[in-house]
């Protein structure tokens, strides 16, 4: 559902991911520096044609898995570590235990847990998310000619230039943003659950209810959190790509 939710709005990421970088080379009205979503959209078309509109979506469908199956798995191991502890319960009782036994976790305790998930995730596949930024975040130049040609390329020439350490440039907003991004987002659901408990009717629509109700929840969650926590994702998508081909904007670091 990731895999195909990344991909239906790829050309949305990554007109919003030039947007954040400024490496997209689109002149501007003069005495404005503001470019519009539509401005980019054309631009990506002439310089890398239809396609360029999903570039780096490869990259992000193999990141995806693996990093929404973290989230989602050690969400639930925090959920119940944090609820062995503040219930004081048997070690052995799974998180689907307490949550089938009634017991809710208070919103702080869901907001930790969901951000120490988002932490597990972002640094067990950040090598990878790099590669995405890069690929993403710049304009081929005339030509159609490319910075980067997609993944193995990526981390091979990042590595061969700029060292192994280059892998992990951006890491630290990466990390610091995924805590309350993670945390924000679960600790949404875990309002929205308290405020509005599932009941069980047995009228044949249960399974329904229950999807559009995680989907809402879900939705409400992603928003909060992408509003809150863009500031820092654009430091983050910025410092991936200093010291890489072609960059026009230099940073020293996260401040």
């Amino acid at each position: 559902a990731g895999m195909i939710a990344k991909t239906a709005t790829n050309p949305l990421d990554r007109i919003r991911m030039l947007s954040q970088t400024g490496e997209h080379g689109t002149s501007t009205s003069p005495g404005s520096k503001k470019v519009t979503p539509f401005q980019l959209y054309r631009s990506i078309l002439q310089n890398e044609g239809l396609l360029g509109l999903w570039a780096g979506n490869g990259t992000n469908l193999l990141r995806v898995f693996p990093a929404k199956s973290i989230v989602f798995a050690s969400n639930d191991f925090y959920r119940g570590v944090f609820g062995r502890i503040y219930w004081g319960s048997s070690s052995n009782e799974s998180y689907s235990d307490l949550e089938n036994s009634g017991r809710k976790l208070p919103t702080s305790l869901s907001f930790l847990a969901g951000g120490f998930a988002g932490m597990s995730a972002s640094a067990a596949t950040y090598p990878l998310d790099l590669a995405r930024g890069r690929i993403t975040g710049k304009l081929a130049g005339p030509g159609g000619k490319k910075h980067y040609k997609g993944i193995l390329n990526t981390l091979v020439v990042t590595v061969r230039e700029e060292g192994a350490r280059a892998l992990y440039k951006g890491v630290t907003p990466t990390l610091l943003g995924a805590m309350p991004y993670e945390g924000i987002k679960f600790g949404t659901v875990g309002v929205l659950e308290r405020v509005f408990p599932r009941k069980e009717v047995d009228d044949g629509n249960s399974n329904s209810n229950a999807v559009l109700r995680k989907v809402m929840f879900g939705g409400a969650g992603g928003i909060s959190a992408g509003i809150l926590t863009y500031p820092n994702d654009t430091i983050r998508r910025l410092l991936q790509l200093q010291g890489s081909k072609g960059t026009t904007e230099h940073f020293a670091g996260y401040w």
